[in-house]
């Protein structure tokens, strides 16, 4: 028997959502959305380039993790510079790293170029702290990937949060422009 792990599954086994799945959740929470396709995108630098007149807030999504094993994923604005010394100060975790594309799988079933708090659908347990931009709720629509990079999703800032609630997920909000960003 091999101890090597499942790539596509998450940590309890199971398979992750899918982009079909997570809109038939979004349909179903009353919460309107609006999905455009495009190349898969792996960098805010490839999505400012591609995105063209795409309207609304675009984000950068950074899974995070510390010592004693707690996972965050921070969702802020794509042009935010972020001091994660700040950060983990403000959030009491000590020093924080970024999680492995393996511990990213597990925790969110997603890859990198993937992150988006959509992946908090995959989060069953909890394990996974959401964070968010304060001035995110300021602005709409909010773009995110729907669990896939080749696919953009916008929605409002009231139905990120109804999505999040459901998901059982409180967010933290941060200042990230008091944090030095």
């Amino acid at each position: 028997m091999s101890d090597a792990v499942d790539t596509r599954r998450l940590a309890d086994r199971s398979r992750p959502q899918t982009a079909a799945q997570l809109f038939a959740l979004l349909d179903r929470l009353g919460i309107a959305h609006t999905t455009v396709e495009h190349p898969p995108l792996f960098t805010v630098e490839e999505a400012k380039a591609l995105r063209g007149e795409l309207p609304g807030a675009h984000t950068k999504n950074l899974f995070l993790r510390n010592k004693k094993g707690r996972m965050w994923l921070v969702t802020c604005l794509e042009d935010r510079r972020v001091d994660l010394r700040a950060l983990a100060e403000r959030l009491g975790a000590g020093r924080v790293s970024f999680g492995s594309p393996p511990r990213l799988m597990q925790a969110l079933g997603v890859t990198p170029g993937a992150v988006t708090p959509f992946a908090l659908v995959n989060d069953r347990a909890g394990a996974v702290e959401a964070v968010l931009d304060r001035d995110l709720l300021r602005l709409a629509p909010l773009n995110f990937h729907p669990l896939e990079n080749a696919r953009t999703t916008a929605i409002s800032p009231e139905g990120l949060l109804a999505f999040l609630q459901a998901t059982g997920h409180r967010p933290t909000l941060v200042d990230f422009a008091a944090l030095g960003g």
